[in-house]
């Protein structure tokens, strides 16, 4: 059987913590940040891990990460 291609692009969007989970960053702070308050901004700076939901869909994506 041959190998699985790896997504690159989901590749480059998202970390791996050393327990498996998928480490990403919040979207939304390139442009149009005029309009967002300080407090939403500052939020968005952290990073987020992705939900246990869509781990089935980047699995998909990323076999052998």
């Amino acid at each position: 059987m041959g190998k699985i291609k790896t997504h690159k692009a989901t590749a480059k969007r998202l970390s791996f913590t050393g327990t498996g989970k998928a480490k990403m960053f919040h979207s939304g702070r390139r442009h149009k940040t005029g309009l967002k308050p300080t407090k939403a901004k500052r939020a968005l700076k952290a990073s987020a891990y992705v939900s246990e939901t869509r781990m089935h869909d980047i699995k998909r994506l990323l076999p052998y990460a």
